[in-house]
């Protein structure tokens, strides 16, 4: 999960979303599954724990995946499978030809293997690298399955339960990519991060990430002087990148975020690298920005070997990062169901700013998704003293298991808010 600062909006969900939130907060079985989240609050944290003790860094997220599987199963969700990139989901169907909305947590996290995920709790908050993103998100999905089947709801549209792989860093979220690229039949998507009821994302911030290296023949910094440098050809690059001017408005950013090169102090560098990274919620300003960082990351090779007159100094440029740019109006209707759920519960929705989660690849391709809180209280994501407090978090469940019904539909209650696309 990747966020920015949050922005508060009034509502503005239709009158005749209201009324389908009306209808399903005075129904027997909506309102068992309510109390059934609150009651599993704390099973739903031992679950969480057990989950986030099996590490699962991008990549090798095989041993969680197959666990999850198994809990699925014991849920009882049909066709659980496994796909070729890694990625757990099984169908609970609905009555019929209803949307189909995907319900999902991810995987993978940032924490290298050989990391210490053991959980300590500490006067009930719970300390683990990785226990709120994703632990959280993983634990929420388990809980609202149970309480959709403890409660005996049958809705009219499939729901599909599950979590994806590659979410995380240079996962470049493969996972969600390869969903949607096996699954046209998709017509909505809410992803699961750490967060409160509140917290609503619905824009989605794009990613271009190189690594580039540029490389020379080397040499001793006395005896070989005249000889390019490696070094200073990145040290060209990184001058002119700090220097571009981007928008505010749509938020557009760049950071080279690591370098790397040389072997001593009185060696001309044969070899130095560097990642960078760029973000925008506008594709279009993306696109400018990538433009630019790559025409200095190539003039640079250039001007190192004009400035001692050979051509020595090569530069490799790769694609690492690819996360999609998008938007969607607020009155998109899964937008609207997440305000209704949070305003039916007595909370003051919040929408955030673009954030960098799964949801980007839906919002991309025009298909309603959000990303919404787990609940809970947290902090310290993606270091080593990250922490949950479970107190009350079954408030951020309740809010997604109502999106989740709005959307899909209730049989004998309500019809979807959500479409089936064609």
């Amino acid at each position: 999960m990747d966020t920015i600062s949050r922005n508060t909006d009034s509502e503005l969900v239709s009158e005749s979303t209201r009324l389908v939130y009306e209808q399903l907060m005075v129904d027997g079985k909506v309102k068992a599954g309510l109390k059934f989240l609150e009651k599993d609050n704390e099973n739903t944290a031992i679950e969480q724990i057990a989950i986030t003790e099996i590490p699962s860094p991008t990549f090798q997220e095989q041993k969680r995946g197959l666990d999850y599987q198994r809990r699925l199963k014991e849920y009882g969700l049909q066709n659980v499978e496994i796909d070729h990139q890694g990625n757990v989901f099984g169908i609970r169907p609905g009555t019929g030809k209803g949307p189909r909305l995907v319900v999902s947590g991810h995987l993978d996290t940032v924490f290298p293997a050989g990391t210490n995920v053991k959980a300590n709790n500490q006067n009930g908050i719970i300390f683990a690298p990785g226990i709120a993103d994703d632990g959280r998100g993983l634990a929420s999905v388990l809980t609202l399955l149970r309480a959709i089947e403890k409660a005996g709801i049958h809705t009219i549209g499939d729901i599909i339960f599950g979590a994806t792989v590659g979410e995380e860093g240079l996962g470049d979220l493969n996972g969600v990519k390869a969903l949607f690229e096996n699954h046209k039949d998709i017509d909505g998507f809410i992803s699961i991060e750490p967060g409160a009821p509140e917290r609503i994302i619905y824009l989605a911030t794009g990613s271009r990430r190189y690594h580039v290296t540029y490389t020379g023949a080397g040499g001793h910094s006395f005896s070989d002087f005249g000889k390019p440098s490696a070094i200073h050809a990145l040290g060209r690059a990184i001058a002119k990148i700090s220097d571009i001017q981007t928008p505010s408005d749509p938020k557009t950013t760049f950071n080279v975020g690591t370098i790397k090169g040389g072997t001593s102090i009185n060696t001309i560098s044969a070899s130095a690298e560097m990642l960078i990274d760029m973000r925008s919620v506008s594709p279009a300003a993306l696109s400018e920005l990538e433009e630019k960082v790559l025409e200095i990351v190539k003039n640079a090779a250039k001007e190192e070997n004009k400035r001692w007159e050979t051509n020595e100094i090569q530069v490799d440029i790769k694609l690492v990062g690819d996360r999609p740019a998008g938007t969607q109006p607020k009155e998109s209707i899964i937008v609207q169901s997440a305000l209704a759920s949070a305003a039916a519960l007595g909370f003051k929705p919040i929408l955030e700013e673009a954030g960098s989660t799964d949801s980007n690849v839906p919002i991309s391709l025009g298909i309603p998704a959000a990303t919404l809180g787990g609940g809970g209280d947290f902090g310290g994501c993606h270091t080593l003293e990250e922490y949950f407090d479970p107190t009350d978090a079954y408030y951020g469940v309740q809010k997604i298991f109502l999106t989740i019904l709005g959307l899909v539909g209730v049989d004998k209650l309500s019809q979807p808010l959500l479409s089936k696309r064609p």
